[in-house]
Parts: structure tokens; sequence; C-alpha cells
């Protein structure tokens, strides 16, 4: 696979990736180089991570918990803390091995500590592949809501090695899917229809999906870095998505961030159709391809009167409205769009059906 140009870094895959790392680190000369780790990536990827990079420069490794829980500005102040301690510089490194929430807090405190450091991001997990890692997003959650603190700040590099979804649970692989099926159902109807038959899918099949589901979110990131029009087309899903995630991210069950897009795809689907911008038929094949890959879920009232208040949070408000991205044809998106209360509780009666 070659590698792919974004705005300002390239994106590398597989094996070559570790000889760029390498190169990028004798380039730079820096001082010092962290391992940003949670508990689950020094387990099963650190050991396989360590022996590509090839350097005299000192290796620390910190570890924090694994879990959305952890993305917020507690953790970013201990990490700080833990920098200035090793003595971290203005030319130290930062390496982001993990999955969504590892890249989106180890960017925004490399991008924040001593008004900012380099940063390479290796994801692990296939949602960090296709999706968190990608654009230069970084954050943190602020209480239970989500990537409410954060900057744009692009990486040096990045480096996608599939092997690392050996380790990944399938529970967190479908997590990843989720944006995937995003990508095709906004900006690509034929990667959309290579997932209608999954049962056909195998291994030898995921690189090429996963390639091309990095060049799509690159290709949308690449014409609006800092999100004023057509990027917002990749928070289809997430309006609804996000509010879900948030509200559950405290209860007993909370939801993967790919299980809380799932429902928001189908539920965004559902209002796309009612406003006459999606076919029938378009929407119950998105429907019913969704629901057969991820669980259905359960709502009850006091959950869709959280899941409303948690809307008014929404990054893509503006002057008070929430705005939607909806589907206007599989592969075709139309953004900034209002969306009434009652519609909103009505795609979530018929997601019950």
């Amino acid at each position: 696979m070659q590698s792919i140009q974004a705005n300002g870094y390239s994106i590398y895959f597989n094996e070559n990736g570790y000889e760029q790392i390498n190169k990028t680190i004798l380039e730079h000369k820096y001082s010092s180089i962290f391992i940003l780790v949670d508990e689950n990536t020094n387990e099963f990827c650190l050991a396989k991570f360590l022996p590509n990079i090839s350097t005299e420069v000192a290796i620390e490794i910190i570890e924090i918990e694994a879990g959305e829980a952890m993305k917020n500005i507690t953790t970013c102040v201990e990490i700080w803390s833990i920098l200035s301690e090793l003595g971290a510089d203005r030319k130290s490194l930062i390496i982001n091995l993990g999955g969504g929430v590892i890249t989106d807090i180890g960017g925004f405190i490399a991008s924040t500590f001593k008004r900012g450091i380099d940063f390479i991001n290796v994801p692990t997990t296939l949602l960090g592949m296709v999706d968190a890692s990608i654009g230069g997003k970084n954050g943190v959650d602020l209480g239970h809501l989500k990537n409410q603190i954060g900057v744009i700040n692009i990486p040096k590099m990045l480096l996608i090695d599939t092997s690392y979804l050996e380790t990944l649970p399938p529970r967190e692989m479908r997590s990843g899917l989720a944006e995937m099926l995003k990508h095709g159902l906004i900006y690509d109807k034929k990667y959309w229809e290579q997932f209608l038959e999954l049962s056909s899918l195998d291994v030898n099949n995921l690189d090429a999906l996963i390639y091309r589901s990095v060049e799509i979110k690159n290709e949308v990131v690449t014409q609006d870095p800092t999100e004023n029009g057509i990027r917002k087309a990749l928070n289809f899903g997430h309006t609804l998505g996000h509010a879900i995630e948030s509200h559950f991210l405290e209860s007993d069950k909370p939801l993967l961030h790919g299980e809380a897009i799932a429902i928001g795809m189908i539920l965004e689907s559902f209002i796309s159709k009612e406003k006459g911008l999606l076919s029938k038929e378009d929407y119950y094949q998105i429907k019913y391809i969704i629901s057969n890959l991820y669980d259905a879920h359960e709502f009850e009232e006091n959950d869709l009167i959280s899941i409303q208040k948690l809307l008014i949070h929404d990054k893509k408000n503006e002057y008070g409205k929430v705005q939607f991205a909806l589907l206007e044809g599989i592969g075709k998106i139309i953004i900034n769009q209002s969306v009434e209360n009652e519609l909103i509780i009505k795609s979530f009666e018929d997601y019950k059906l």
C-alpha cells in the first residue's frame, strides 16, 4: 500500500511506516521520546512496537487506564506533570500508541505542553485507524459531554499497522466498522455496497477497505481542515450518536463509540427519509444492514429526555440551533440541517420497530 498525503503530514501503512518513524526521529533530533499507552496496548501492542524503533534517544512509557472515562482534563494534568518530572522539553516527542482515546488525549497533551511539542499517532484499533487518528482533531470530554475541549493540530506522521487488529476483541472491531459504513454512506456508494454482503468479506479484504476508508476521511478533511463546511459531513450519525453515547457513558452498560454511532446513523437516516431527502428503499437497506451488525438498544422515556437535552451541547450547533448532517441519497450528504423535536422522537419510535 502506498502512503497517503494529508494536510501537512503523511499517513503510512504497515511495515514501511516504522522506517518513517525512525527517519523522523533522526531528522528532528528529539531530546526524549514518550510513548503513551493504555493498559491494553501496553500488554498487547508495545512489545510489537518497540523492536521496530531504532534510536539512541531515551524512551519513557506512560500508561493510563483504558476507556473513555479517562479522556478528561484530570488525566491531562497527571500526564503533563509526569512529562515535567521526567524532563520533557520543546524537543521531546510523544508517540500515541492506542485507540481513539489515546490518540485524542495524546494529541491534545502534546499540542498544549510547553505550547506544543511533536507527536506521532499509531492507532491500534479499527476505530482509531479509520477515524479518530485522522484529521488533526485532539481533545477531551467535559464530564460526560463528548470532545468539548480540544484543538485541531496535526501529527508529524501517522502509522496504520493493521496487524495490531489481531489483538482486538470482536466488539471493538464492530465499533470501528461503524465509521467505515458511514464513509460509504456519506461519500462513496460503491464503497457502501461492498458491505452489503458482509459474509463474503474476509481478512484479505480488510486492508483494502481500511485504506479506502482512510482515503475518504482524508479527502473530506483536506477540503475543510477546520470544519467550516464539508467536513461536517463526517458528523452524519454523530449528532444523535454522540448524545446517546454521552447519556449512557456513566451507566452500568456504556456503549462503545461505534455502537452509539450505528444507532445514530439509523435514526438520522430515518430523519433523512422523513424530510424527503432519502428514498424508502435506501433507508430500509441502511437500517437492515446496520441492525444486523449491532444489537438493538432499548430507550426509555427518561433516556429520550436526557438525550434531547444533550443535543444542546453538540459542537455543530450555531445560534442555539441543533445542526444535522443528513443523507441526500446513499453516497451524498447535505449539511446544516435543522430537525424539529417531534421528528427526533419519531425516529426513536421507528427504531424500535
